[in-house]
């Protein structure tokens, strides 16, 4: 074999030790509560974002650089071993869902599944248009992607700009259809910019976030922690922000007291993305059906701030306190070296987390 392609090929079949070892001695850096442990479930995924989990165990996940991929821990071992791309030079394919061995992808401007995927992770057949009516505004436009409890699939449309009256009720929307692209609806409207949602067990009810507007100054406006009640509902974008500020750039059509306000105020511009209510039974009884959120981290504040995991307590069915679960994403000098997105419960109840600012899903595990 020529000495060229015996140098080609060990170059493309050996792993990036470097940048993974790099990546696992970042990880013993952050602080996480006593008895848990976090540890490196699959790297070199660029822009790594929304994470589904299939029936037979595999990871699916979508990016914002075009690419969906799938990730297997075939073996147990709480790693990953293999990684797939299943499709690429999509729409920002932000959002990923998963369904009756189907997977489901957001992209800006539409809704694509792949059938029987589990089976063809190596060679996914073409996929097939569920809904291409969404705008393609590319501001907000990534999307998150969930099946509700009543089988349909959720998403939100944000607002294609800062601050600004959308002209059609379709941005700044929270909105669901069937999973064959049928019976779609406007849930709720005045939401800037959600990226994540969960339902609360027991209730059932829809709990998600909303980015607030950026340019009123490090500490406004707070970012949300939403819950949705019926159809129609306002959360107040773009006149009201959290419930009592009157935005002082757009003429009001609507008076705060019109409009829903947050449940939780979180804040300013931490950008709150991926939740997930605890439900499994590895973590100690006071997480079973807290709220846990990945904090994304700021970009537009003086003094930085989120780049963690926060843990929302709920009493009555109502969140009341917010406490730091995992940090260490941001030096004391300020720089990030990774931004947490998603979160994803698997059948073990460890809990996984995606960051698309160094291309990684992490795991973690209770272990007192």
């Amino acid at each position: 074999m020529p000495k060229l392609l015996l140098v080609l090929i060990s170059l493309i079949s050996t792993p990036l030790y470097a940048d993974t070892e790099e990546l696992k001695a970042r990880l013993r850096q952050l602080q996480l509560p006593s008895g848990f442990k976090i540890s490196l479930y699959a790297d070199n995924l660029p822009s790594a974002r929304s994470m589904a989990l299939g029936d037979e165990g595999v990871v699916y996940l979508g990016s914002r650089d075009g690419k969906v991929y799938a990730v297997k821990d075939g073996d147990g071992d709480g790693v990953a071993e293999q990684h797939f791309v299943l499709a690429e030079n999509l729409y920002l394919p932000n959002g990923v869902a998963y369904k009756n061995k189907t997977l489901y992808v957001a992209e800006v401007n539409r809704i694509i599944r792949f059938d029987n995927i589990d089976q063809h992770l190596a060679t996914p057949s073409t996929p097939k248009v569920v809904f291409d009516q969404f705008p393609s505004d590319k501001h907000h436009g990534w999307k998150y992607l969930r099946f509700g409890l009543d089988g349909k699939l959720y998403t939100a449309v944000g607002a294609p700009c800062n601050i600004c009256e959308p002209k059609e009720a379709i941005y700044g929307s929270l909105v669901r259809l069937n999973p064959d692209g049928s019976d779609f609806e406007i849930l709720a409207n005045g939401i800037r910019n959600s990226v994540g949602f969960d339902w609360q067990p027991n209730t059932g009810y829809l709990f998600f976030h909303d980015n607030g507007r950026d340019y009123l100054g490090d500490e406004l406006p707070p970012e949300e922690l939403n819950q949705w009640h019926f159809r129609g509902e306002h959360f107040g974008y773009p006149y009201c922000h959290a419930g009592n500020i009157p935005d002082p750039d757009i003429k009001r059509t609507k008076a705060c007291d019109q409009t829903t306000a947050p449940v939780w105020k979180y804040k300013a511009h931490i950008a709150p993305l991926g939740m997930r209510f605890y439900t499994g039974k590895q973590f100690p009884k006071s997480y079973h059906h807290q709220l846990l959120v990945a904090q994304h981290g700021s970009w537009n504040r003086e003094d930085p701030m989120g780049y963690q995991l926060a843990l929302i307590k709920f009493e009555n069915g109502q969140p009341v306190a917010e406490q730091t679960f995992i940090s260490g994403w941001l030096s004391h000098s300020g720089e990030a070296w990774g931004r947490p997105v998603d979160l994803l419960q698997l059948n073990d109840g460890s809990l996984l987390i995606s960051d698309d600012k160094a291309g990684a899903i992490y795991r973690v595990q209770y272990q007192p």
